[in-house]
């Protein structure tokens, strides 16, 4: 008997069919940034602000009180015969919203000659006391829930030896009338402010957005395959700079995809000819046409130009490689001296057998570095097939080897035609010398020097184009040194 088990379904993560979130734009996000930190500025401001006027304003009103009272009490002492002027001083002050009054302290009696009833509930027992003591009260007091602030004088004595003393009282929200107006209008600057700059961060969202969308248009322009993409500098700094970098890309890319297009091409044409060559002799070789005795030389021909499209394949297969992650470096101490020593004895012979001189010009001293011989052997195969296809008999090549700190130098002059000063700075480049000379002297495929400049990059050194004292071209590789004794 099988039992079958049971059968479970795949859930969804939570979440997975949730739609996706659109994104804010960053227009949104500045301008709430920029309201955000306006109204929080405007609020902090405010309150700091409101705390510190209405302190101030307090304490401002409570002094300005007080000298008031100290006028009060000088026209009192002065004029202690004429109430009149007392009651004049009475008018003047309830227009400024202060309240006064006339306090009669005679024995344990007192006598509260005022008419307002402010004054009459602002005085105390305390208050009692320092008149008969003769003493000055200046006090804030709560009256019925309100804010009260009072000033006591003492006068001079009533002629029947009553002692006498002017009251002042003033709330202190009367007091503070003016704080309060100060209040409103700073409250309604701060919301102008608020608004003004929560407009100005609207303003620059929308423009820096404008300008980033811009770009990204461009951008998704060039994705699709156009390059004629041309963004004006304006706006901030660092958005022109943007803008400048997708313009010089965009150039970049025009350049590049044209240099790529003609390399295309002159491959295409070097493919063709030997690939027309060997379908021309296959046919007839298929048809009979050939004879028995030219065979032979019909075969040599097919070998030759396959030879030549196999030359053509691999230097593209290492320029490919050399592009990728993967291309393989075996470093070791290595004495460069072997490594010319072995090209030499090659291409001596090779040389010899085109008539064209060789000479070597090797360092007497060691030139250890760490790299991958076989590597350098190539690049020197690859300077030394150039040289020679272009040498012509009766000249000369020279392998030079030398030691100048912190590199080693491989050098490479030959006496052919030689590159003009033009030349010197795209002689690395893909095809471009083959593209120019073609037709004009003997060339190769096009791509061996673009090969020695990438292998000497991996080597972690460098390749130059120069004029050779020869009278033709001068290929000089560096490679860093180690334990160089100074």
């Amino acid at each position: 008997m099988s039992v079958t088990p049971p059968r479970t379904e795949a859930r969804p993560a939570p979440g997975a069919t949730r739609r996706r979130r659109r994104p804010q734009s960053l227009a949104t996000r500045i301008a709430l940034l920029s309201v955000g930190i306006a109204v929080l500025t405007a609020i902090v401001a405010a309150a700091l602000a409101t705390g510190l006027i209405r302190n101030t304003g307090a304490d401002s009103a409570h002094r300005t009180l007080q000298r008031l009272a100290d006028v009060a009490h000088a026209l009192g002492s002065e004029q202690p015969s004429r109430p009149a002027a007392l009651q004049d001083l009475r008018k003047a002050l309830n227009k400024l919203g202060v309240r006064s009054g006339l306090l009669v302290v005679d024995g344990t009696a007192t006598r509260d000659l005022s008419k307002t009833a402010l004054v009459r509930r602002s005085a105390t027992a305390t208050d009692f006391a320092a008149v008969r003591a003769g003493r000055t009260v200046s006090a804030t007091r709560s009256v019925n829930g309100t804010t009260v602030f009072v000033e006591i004088r003492p006068l001079a004595d009533a002629p029947d030896g009553a002692k006498r003393a002017i009251v002042l009282a003033q709330r202190q929200v009367d007091a503070v009338a003016q704080s309060r107006s100060a209040i409103r209008r700073l409250l309604l600057a701060l919301l102008i402010a608020g608004v003004l700059a929560a407009v100005i961060g609207l303003l620059v969202a929308w423009r820096m957005a404008r300008s980033l969308r811009r770009t990204a248009t461009a951008a998704h322009s060039m994705a699709l395959g156009n390059r004629d993409v041309t963004l004006p500098v304006e706006g901030p700094a660092e958005v022109a700079e943007v803008n400048t970098a997708m313009n010089t890309l965009a150039g970049a890319l025009r350049h590049s995809e044209g240099r790529q297009r003609e390399f295309l091409l002159s491959v295409s044409h070097d493919l063709r000819t030997p690939l027309t060559a060997i379908t021309g002799y296959a046919e007839s070789l298929a048809e009979g046409v050939v004879d028995a005795a030219d065979a032979p030389y019909v075969g040599g021909v097919v070998l030759n130009e396959a030879r030549r499209l196999e030359r053509l394949v691999g230097d593209l297969l290492d320029l490919a490689r050399l592009d990728a992650h993967d291309f393989r470096i075996d470093l070791g101490a290595v004495d460069l001296r072997g490594v010319v020593a072995s090209a030499a004895q090659v291409w001596s012979a090779r040389c010899a057998a085109g008539d064209v001189g060789f000479r070597l010009e090797a360092s007497d001293v060691p030139i250890r570095t760490v790299t991958d011989a076989a590597r350098v052997r190539q690049m020197l195969d690859g300077l030394f097939d150039n040289a020679l296809r272009v040498t012509p008999a009766g000249s000369t090549i020279v392998l030079a080897a030398r030691v100048e700190p912190p590199d080693a130098v491989l050098e490479v002059r030959d006496g052919g035609p030689g590159l003009t000063d033009a030349d010197l700075g795209v002689a690395f480049d893909q095809g471009v010398l083959h593209q120019r000379y073609r037709g004009v002297r003997q060339v190769g495929t096009g791509l061996g020097l673009a090969i020695v400049r990438g292998l000497a990059q991996r080597l972690g050194g460098s390749v130059e184009a120069g004029h050779a004292q020869e009278g033709g071209a001068r290929f000089t590789v560096r490679l860093p040194l180690v334990n160089q004794p100074r």
